[in-house]
Order: structure tokens, then C-alpha cells, then sequence
């Protein structure tokens, strides 16, 4: 067999290499096993050509099918990102192709539980979904032997996969035409050939045009012959290539087909949606056209502005989790409103009220009712939310408020504003404090105590309020992850209870005037379920889409990082040197580094760690485990835990935490005896004899650990221990930085007792301001420099997945 006895990852590996070399196989999306797509992005990004479940073994190709269709309905990843012209399954021997859009309605069936293991064949979502699609594969799968159809599968990839970009397309339904509105107001109204002053003079809007655009069929052929109320409701309609207007006391001002400046556009712009819309849901937004005014989406953006897609976005969680007829069925407040760009796209405005601080804002939310805005003005008001008595409210609100049933029904949807008091930066805006912004407010004053830090932040002040005096309601709002995770707010999370129902993370620099690398995101809390905070799973996404989930987790005092260490503390032994600690998340890792000099702020901090005989080893696997994970703005906020048990009998990941601190530290001869020196002077030429073989004789076991030393010459080298015995990786790193002593030591008039940093300073110099250089003119230094770094690297990649099997950190 082709692909026998080899592993799921290596098959899915040689499955892209030999038969989709063309296109890119390294994308992921979620838990689904295989992804082509092609290497171009077209105007709208990359259309996904191929979903695939991969097996080892031999497995028919219904079950494979099924476990992928399970896969991709309990995330719905479906609905989160585009999907595929195609879905795939393939095990050693075959692989499978089945149009997606013959499969897709079975992920739209009702009263299916998604919630299974996809990869247990026994349930019985999983025989449902079998005997579901099973007719349908018959006839409609096309099958492929790796070994005798190689000729076949290769036209067939060529001349199907290749070619599918369009084979599939979103859905339209009542809550999604609005945000599709208004990004076709971006990208079609512009190449739309025609006087738009001309028409408005006629009453004929953008929005007739996007109306006339929405009921074609995927021929683009006008699809309303069978329905008569659909056709006597389009001004506009489209045919041949274009536009006429349809208003019988219009055809003849506007006689000619309008035609539009750019056809590509138009046709990449449509192939990501299903037209016409649901049957369902035709009546109702020819009905609702009302929403679709240009005006709508002149919002003033704001130093908070939610970008659109998020706002899409978060309404469409809002709706898995409410319901199709959420608004219908639920009221809505934006307390936090601004000029209301997060209320954009909502249908029932009887159902939403809208307040912000400031009264130009609302002049602007009442200027944009009065062109259109799907809002109503006595909805709209001035309210200081975190210092205003609910008494103000208007009498409506008041009453939901008052009430506890209509209250269960009150989703509190914002975005707050970030400032801080204090000398905290302001996470979102600008980046600046606003002084005393926070600590003047009603609700710190009274809210301080209970809450603690917490009440530094307005964005906490508003989930405090909500918690407080709208019990048992619905919060649905945009924040970063720190009122969750983070250590300050420990008493915060003691008194908010309440249950995730949903949410995302996002980049926070896809926010307006934010330039951080740290994820923001979007929760939905049931605050009539009460419980503690603790893990979650939530979606993740990028500008490009779903990207996978992550689970997030709160940590109480005492579990983290430097717990851990503090049991390794040292006070009376030798100083070898210093480790600098740091803030126990990932965004902290640059404070953390190894001195010979530590500041005198740091000591005065506890941020300085004595590094002795006793502890080098455990110093050397914080400094690793924390260096070695670069910071994203997806890992940006976890933080670094109270391992377990695991690491202490992994003597090579504790010797390879070793090797890379001795070869990524600071340490300098120009504070006193080097001791970090990690070969004798025979093995790089030395000129002369090193002050300290300390670290050599340590590698080979020749030093004796005896706790309470005060010098390393009272330590007995006559017992020998057991020398370190390094991997693979972690020699090679031992290699590379022999020949770079080496070379500093072929040097004349060299400091024989130079650490790295210090030969680092050699090469590279320091500018005129003192600050070491960050490039050498030698070449031959860059060279073994930069082979260092390499293997560093490689050693460092080693190290990471240590760091998530010992729990140092958890994903």
C-alpha cells in the first residue's frame, strides 16, 4: 500500500506534498484534519477548496465522511468561516471527493445534537448523520485509489479541485442581510455606473440596487417570476449584465440598463453567497428595506469604534445563542452606545435602547433616526452609566429593569471604554492614562472595597453595575482577557457569577487606534446561572476567519510560575548570578532575563532571584520555559502556572533548559567572576586560564551540592556526581557556540574570561548613545552568530511542548 504503517500527521504531510504540491495544505482550521487552499488570495481573500477527514488504516468512506461532518457541525465552523467546494476523506489506500453543497443541508437540520465526539462511531448522532448522507455519497462521491488511479485523481484534482472557487456560497437569511448590505455598500455601490443624486431625486436607493442584486438566482437571472409580491416590491431589477429600474413611472426617465465599471468585482463579491435569499425570509426583508439607508452607516468612528466585522460577528453569536428571533424576542441596551455603530445591522428598534455619555453623541444618533437609523429617539439618551440613578432611565426601560421576568430577557450589549486609574495604561484608545477617570466615578466609590483593583478599569465598572442592579439579565460585551485571567482581579471574579454561553477572541490591532499584540473578545454571560468563573473554551478568529478555539483559564493565587520558584529561593548560597523575574503572563516574558548587575529598583521589587549552586537548574527552566514562548497576540495574556510533577524526573528537558540559559543570558565579566563560561580553555584556544571553571566542572559532575555554601571553593571536588548528558539539539548548541569562542579567542588582546554578551559586545560595539549595536561589520562572527541563534531556535522548539505537557502553561 502506499501510504502503510506510517502515522496521521506524516499521511496527511505526504498527502499534500504529492498530490496538492500545488496548493497551500498548511492552513488550520479548528479540529478538521486537512485543508487545501489556493496559494493566491483573490479580492475577497482565499476560498477554502477542500475540507478533509485523514485515517490510518483502511476505513470505508461513509464513516470518514461522517466523522468530518461531525467535525465541522460542533464547531460550526461551517457558519464561521467560508466554506469548501469540496469535503475529502483518506485513509493509507484512497481518498474521497464529495461536493460540499450536496452535503451541506445536513448541517442545517433541526433538534440534532452536535455535541458528540466526532471520532465515536457508536453514538447515535453518528449513525443518524451515516444513514443521512449515505444515499447521497452514492451518488455523488467520487473515489480514488492512491496506487491505480493515479492518472484519474490527478485530472480530477485538476480539473474539479483546481477550478472549484465558487461552487460554494453563505446562505442569506434575516439576520445576516444586513451586514452583507453594508459591506456591498463597499465594494459593489462604488463600480455601480450611474448619478447616484439623480436617482435619490427619484426616491430610488442604494438599497434597491443591493435588493435587485439579492433575488437572482446563481445564474444571475432575476428570480422572482413565481413570486409576484417579491417582483411588485423591486424598483430595480437585474438583467443583462445590469440594472433597469423597475417603477412604472420611472422607466421612462431611466430608460437605460445601468451598467457596471468593473464585472470581476461583482462576480467575486457574489460568489461568496447563496442567492436568492432563504425562502423563508424573502417576504420579510423586502419588508425591511426601510433598514437598509445609507445613511445607517455614517457612524462618527470613536477612539472605541468596533470595527464592522466584529460587530457582524458578535450579533450573529447573539443569535446561535438566543435564537433566530432574538430580537424579537429579547430587548437590548447599549449602555455604552457612542453614536451606535455596535446597534448597526439590528432589525427591531421598538426592542433596543441606546445611551451614552455625551450629548453630541446622541445629537448624532438623532441626526442619523432622522435619515433613516432603524432607531427610535426615545430610545436614544444621554446617561452617565456609571454615575446617572437608574431613575433617569426612560420609563420603558425602567420598567424592564423593575421587572424580573423582563428582565431575564435584557441582553446588555456594548463595548465600554478602557481607562484606567492609576499609573495603568489604558489597554485600548490611545494607550494613555486618563487620570482619575476611573476612581471618580459612583460606582468605584461604591464598589471599590468589595471589588478591589478591578474597579480601576471602567470596562469593570460596567460589568460591576450590570451585575449589581440588572440581576439575572444577559451581558454581551467586548473587552480584553485580563478580568478573567489576571491576578488584580481575583476579588472581581469572587462576586461576578455567571455562566459563558459563547464568545470569540480577535486581534485587538484590528480595533481602531489599538496597536497592542493582545486578543479582545466578545462574551456572552447568563448572569441568572450563577457560577464561579473558571475555564472556557471560546472561538478564535483573524481578519481571514475562524482560526480554531482556545481554552482559557483562571487561576487563583498561588498556582503560578513563581510559586513554584520561591520554593527553590536561596539566600546564603554562592551568587553564580541573577534572575530577573516578571509579571507571570506571556507579554511579561522580555522583563525575564539573567544579570550579573542587577538595579537597585529591581531588588527593592523582589524582582531579583539569587542564582546558586542549589537552584541553577530550576533558575535555568523558569528563564527557559518563559524564553523560549514567544509572545502572539493569541497567547499573549496566559500565564505561566505551577508545573506538574512531570519535569522532575525529565532530566534531559532539565539539561536542555540549562544548555539554552547558558547560551541566552546576560551575564558579564565586567561585574565580577564569570562563572558561565561553558567550555575549558583547551576546548576554545583560550589565550590564558579562566578566573572560573565552575561551569565546566558543574557539566561534568565534579562539584558536590552542599546547601548553605557562601563560596564555591568550599564545595568538595573530590565526590564526584553524575556529569549532565545533553540531547541531540542542545550539543548541537554546545557546537555552535565552541566555534565562537573560538573565534573571539583567535582575537588579539581579548578579555579571556568573556562571556557571551560580552563577546557579543566585542564584535558588535555600542552606538553613541551606549546601546549595543545589533549587527557586526565581521562576517565571520555574524556567521557563527547567527548559527547559534539557529540552533537556539531549534533547541527552543524542543523545549515547547515540555512547557504544555508539564502544565507550565495549559492550552
Amino acid at each position: 500500500m502506499k501510504y502503510n504503517k506510517i502515522r496521521e500527521e506524516e499521511l496527511k504531510n505526504k498527502v499534500g506534498a504529492d498530490w496538492f504540491r500545488q496548493f497551500d495544505t498548511t492552513e488550520i482550521i479548528g479540529n478538521i484534519d486537512f485543508t487545501v487552499f489556493p496559494y493566491q488570495d483573490n479580492l475577497f481573500g482565499r476560498t477554502p477548496l477542500l475540507w478533509a477527514e485523514a485515517k490510518t488504516g483502511n476505513f470505508d468512506v461513509a464513516t470518514m465522511f461522517v466523522q468530518l461532518i461531525l467535525t465541522i457541525g460542533k464547531a460550526r465552523t461551517f457558519d464561521k468561516t467560508i466554506p469548501p467546494a469540496f469535503l475529502g476523506a483518506f485513509d493509507f489506500k484512497k481518498i474521497a471527493f464529495v461536493p460540499y453543497i450536496n452535503v451541506q443541508d445536513i448541517f442545517y437540520i433541526n433538534d440534532f445534537n452536535w455535541n458528540v465526539t466526532p471520532s465515536n462511531h457508536e453514538t447515535k448522532e453518528f449513525q443518524l448523520i451515516k444513514q443521512r448522507i449515505e444515499a447521497t455519497l452514492k451518488k455523488n462521491t467520487y473515489v480514488y485509489d492512491f496506487e491505480n488511479d493515479e492518472k484519474e485523481l490527478l485530472a480530477f484534482i485538476k480539473n474539479n479541485v483546481a477550478k472549484a472557487t465558487t461552487a460554494n456560497k453563505l446562505k442569506i437569511d434575516k439576520n445576516n442581510f444586513i451586514p452583507i448590505y453594508l459591506r456591498w455598500l463597499e465594494t459593489i455601490k462604488p463600480i455601480i455606473d450611474v448619478n447616484w443624486d439623480e436617482l435619490k431625486k427619484a426616491n430610488i436607493l442604494d438599497s434597491d440596487f443591493y435588493l435587485a442584486d439579492l433575488f437572482v438566482d446563481d445564474k444571475d437571472t432575476q428570480n422572482i417570476e413565481d413570486d409576484l409580491s417579491i417582483r411588485d416590491n423591486l424598483f430595480v431589477v437585474f438583467q443583462n449584465e445590469g440594472y433597469k429600474i423597475a417603477k412604472e413611472n420611472l422607466k421612462q426617465m431611466f430608460d437605460a440598463v445601468i451598467r457596471l465599471k468593473n464585472k470581476d468585482t461583482y462576480l467575486h463579491f457574489w460568489k461568496r453567497y447563496k442567492r436568492p435569499p432563504l425562502k423563508e425570509f424573502q417576504d420579510y426583508i423586502i419588508e425591511r428595506r426601510d433598514l437598509m439607508v445609507p445613511q445607517d452607516i455614517r457612524e462618527r468612528k470613536g477612539a472605541f469604534f468596533t470595527p464592522r466585522i466584529w460587530v457582524e460577528l458578535s450579533q450573529k453569536y447573539l443569535t446561535d445563542y438566543l435564537g433566530e428571533n432574538w430580537q424579537d424576542d429579547y430587548y437590548i441596551w447599549d449602555c455604552a452606545a457612542g453614536t451606535g455603530n455596535l446597534l448597526a445591522g439590528l432589525t427591531n428598534k421598538y426592542n433596543i435602547y441606546a445611551s451614552t455619555l455625551d450629548q453630541a453623541d446622541v445629537n448624532v444618533m438623532h441626526e442619523r433616526i432622522d435619515h433613516g437609523a432603524n432607531l427610535l429617539k426615545n430610545n436614544v439618551f444621554q446617561f452617565d452609566f456609571l454615575n446617572d440613578d437608574f431613575a433617569k432611565l426612560p420609563k420603558s426601560l425602567q420598567d424592564i429593569i423593575k421587572d424580573d421576568e423582563k428582565r431575564k430577557k435584557l441582553v446588555v450589549y456594548i463595548n465600554p471604554p478602557y481607562a484606567e486609574s492609576g499609573d495603568s495604561k489604558q489597554r485600548m484608545g490611545t494607550g494613555k492614562n486618563k487620570a482619575n477617570v476611573a476612581s471618580e466615578t459612583m460606582i468605584y466609590k461604591i464598589h471599590s472595597d468589595n471589588y478591589g483593583t478591578a474597579t480601576r478599569e471602567l470596562f469593570t465598572q460596567f460589568l460591576i453595575r450590570i451585575n449589581s442592579e440588572i440581576k439575572n439579565s444577559i451581558v454581551a460585551h467586548f473587552s480584553t482577557l485580563k478580568f478573567v485571567q489576571s491576578q488584580n482581579f481575583r476579588k472581581f471574579r469572587n462576586y461576578f457569577k455567571a455562566t459563558y454561553k459563547s464568545g470569540f477572541l480577535v486581534p485587538a490591532n484590528t480595533f481602531d487606534n489599538v496597536n497592542g499584540q493582545f486578543p479582545i473578545g466578545f462574551y456572552i454571560w447568563n448572569l441568572k446561572e450563577k457560577k464561579n468563573i473558571e475555564s472556557f473554551k471560546i472561538d478564535v478568529y483573524n481578519l481571514n476567519g475562524y482560526i480554531g478555539e482556545k481554552l482559557i483559564h483562571t487561576h487563583i493565587k498561588g498556582t503560578f510560575l513563581i510559586d513554584w520558584l520561591r520554593s527553590y529561593y536561596d539566600k546564603s548560597g554562592y551568587s553564580l548570578g541573577f534572575l530577573r523575574v516578571n509579571g507571570p503572563d506571556v507579554q511579561n516574558n522580555l522583563g525575564v532575563f539573567i544579570t550579573s548587575n542587577p538595579t537597585e529598583n529591581d531588588i527593592k521589587k523582589h524582582f531579583i532571584y539569587n542564582i546558586t549552586l542549589m537552584n541553577i537548574i530550576q533558575m535555568s527552566i523558569y528563564h527557559s520555559v518563559r524564553i523560549s514562548t514567544k509572545a502572539t497576540w493569541l497567547n499573549d495574556r496566559d500565564q505561566f502556572l505551577f508545573p506538574n510533577e512531570g519535569w522532575q524526573n525529565d532530566l534531559e528537558f532539565q539539561n536542555d533548559c540549562f544548555a539554552f540559559t547558558l547560551f541566552s543570558n546576560n551575564i558579564s565579566s565586567s561585574f565580577g567572576t564569570n562563572h558561565w563560561i561553558p567550555f575549558t580553555e583547551y576546548e576554545v584556544n583560550a589565550q590564558a586560564k579562566f578566573e572560573s571553571n565552575f561551569m565546566t566542572d558543574f557539566i561534568k559532575g565534579k562539584i558536590k551540592k552542599e546547601s548553605g555554601s557562601t563560596t564555591l571553593f568550599e564545595q568538595s571536588t573530590t565526590t564526584e556526581n553524575k556529569p549532565l548528558v545533553f540531547s541531540e539539539e542542545a550539543t548541537a548548541v554546545f557546537d555552535a557556540g565552541r566555534e565562537l569562542w573560538k573565534y573571539y579567542h583567535s582575537q588579539p588582546n581579548v578579555n579571556v574570561n568573556a562571556s557571551l554578551y560580552d563577546i557579543r559586545e566585542y564584535f558588535q560595539g555600542r552606538n553613541d548613545k551606549g546601546r549595543m549595536n545589533s549587527k557586526s561589520d565581521d562576517a565571520i562572527y555574524t556567521k557563527l552568530i547567527a548559527e547559534l541563534r539557529n540552533k537556539l531556535a531549534v533547541l527552543a522548539d524542543k523545549i515547547k511542548p515540555k512547557v504544555y505537557e508539564y502544565e507550565f502553561l495549559k492550552e
